[in-house]
């Protein structure tokens, strides 16, 4: 598109408000990093734990603690599959700075690296799948209090700000380039902030598991007598759709089976409570916490729950895929164009304050206390 300018009417180009236009790329040219986690999101429910589509936000607070993390009804929210692509991106920004090496938010790298980095196959049906969390993770809103400081409600974000895909003619991915948050940023170059994590994490296919090694890497790392957590507790504290009692269920079939890799579970009762109890089958990891053998709590006052009769994370049934199935539309987000100087075809999709804009009128439908006489959350 061509622009006039005022002083001399002749064409001009128009302006690219692209936050890559203004950063200079971090080229990521292997996937192969020691896979690390951000502390944050290890313990608070930033993610979905289900693979069906969810736009019920998550409302999370714990004493001065607070995350609310909204869905756009296009895509649904950001699930705990979908932030693979952030493990992946602290990965090769801490291996990277480790080397010497200048990183950036604007991430340039090929899809068939990061796939094979987290566990995933290569074929075009992952490609598809990929496009599809790339799009989850830019139209996820979250807010917290989290180094936000007292205005944190205006300092929204996404876990990508920007995404392109390019792509030869004949349809054969190339390249990618998406844009992280400064807040994600920022918290994965502060290394007391990131945690090393096991490669198996990644051949976790359950929402719930998933949730719990990370919760275990992050409280029960190096002690010898792990941590006891109050299932309620962990049913708040995961943001989960499920009914407590479907949730407890997953956990005790969970401990059963003992999947996590590095960790122990052990269903215990004290009082009347149900605990799960987390302990590391080895002390190889780096400590994370003082060592405590009492019960965790943080004083959680409320989440978004809905109270599904089954349980949101599809515990009961076998999961193959470490995607969600359903693929979520991206018109929205994407447009194609063609380059001038070369024979691919980029298909971006941009988002930005703009984007967040967008949504001003869903997140307040969303927010808005329920009227007398409608439906709430389920006991």
């Amino acid at each position: 598109m061509l622009m006039l300018r005022d002083d001399d009417h002749r064409p001009a180009q128009q302006t690219d408000t692209s936050e890559r236009s203004r950063l200079d790329p971090f080229v990521v040219a292997t996937g192969d990093a020691p896979p690390r986690d951000q502390r944050d999101l290890m313990e608070r429910p930033f993610f979905s734990l289900a693979k069906t589509p969810r736009t019920k936000p998550i409302l999370y607070k714990a004493a001065d603690v607070e995350v609310q993390v909204l869905a756009m009804p296009e895509h649904g929210m950001a699930t705990i599959w979908d932030a693979d692509v952030l493990i992946w991106a602290a990965s090769q920004i801490v291996a990277a700075e480790n080397n010497g090496l200048t990183t950036s938010r604007f991430f340039r790298f090929t899809p068939y690296h990061l796939l094979r980095a987290i566990g995933r196959s290569t074929g075009n049906r992952q490609y598809v799948l990929l496009k599809s969390a790339l799009a989850r993770l830019q139209s996820t809103v979250i807010a917290t209090t989290i180094r936000n400081g007292t205005h944190w409600r205006r300092r929204q974000f996404s876990w990508i700000n920007e995404w392109e895909e390019m792509t030869t003619r004949t349809g054969r991915v190339e390249g990618m380039e998406f844009v992280l948050p400064e807040w994600f940023y920022n918290s994965v170059v502060d290394r007391s902030l990131v945690l090393m994590i096991d490669p198996a994490y990644f051949r976790l296919t359950g929402g719930i598991e998933r949730w719990l090694y990370r919760v275990a890497r992050k409280h029960a790392g190096h002690q010898p007598h792990g941590w006891l957590f109050e299932i309620a507790h962990l049913h708040q504290k995961s943001g989960s759709m499920a009914r407590i009692s479907d949730f407890a269920l997953d956990l005790r079939r969970i401990a059963a089976r003992q999947p996590l890799p590095g960790y122990r579970l052990q269903i215990e009762r004290e009082h009347g409570r149900e605990l799960l109890r987390i302990r590391p089958e080895n002390l190889s990891t780096v400590p994370v916490d003082k060592g405590v053998n009492t019960i965790g709590t943080s004083g959680a006052k409320g989440i978004g729950t809905s109270g599904a009769t089954l349980s949101a994370h599809q515990a009961h049934e076998p999961q193959l895929s470490l995607w969600p199935e359903k693929r979520n539309p991206t018109a929205n987000l994407e447009s194609n164009r063609e380059s001038n100087s070369s024979s691919l075809t980029r298909t971006h999709a941009r988002r930005g304050a703009g984007a967040a804009r967008s949504v001003a009128d869903v997140l307040r439908d969303m927010l808005a206390p329920d009227k007398p006489g409608s439906q709430g959350d389920q006991p």
